[in-house]
């Protein structure tokens, strides 16, 4: 496989903050459905995974200067509902 393209990783890191969104709108509400429980664990378990990416050589993170604060919240945020 070869390495993610600058373009590859800003689209990775946009597709994360398309969970964070759909995370926020989740834990807002005061409770939630068997469904939207299922939602959230997704999106917290794709933030988990992308913030694990590695490079080719399986040791190097993809990422760069990306400011995770918004996807680690929405992890916390997430967990902490379906607790």
């Amino acid at each position: 496989m070869d390495e993610r393209t600058t373009d590859e990783v800003a689209a990775v890191f946009s597709a994360a903050g398309d969970s964070v969104t759909v995370i926020n709108a989740e834990v807002a509400k005061s409770s939630l459905t068997d469904e939207e429980k299922d939602t959230v664990q997704r999106n917290v378990d794709h933030l988990e995974l992308i913030k694990a990416y590695k490079k080719v050589d399986e040791t190097t993170s993809i990422w760069g200067s990306e400011d995770f604060t918004a996807i680690d919240a929405a992890v916390t945020a997430g967990k902490a509902k379906l607790a």
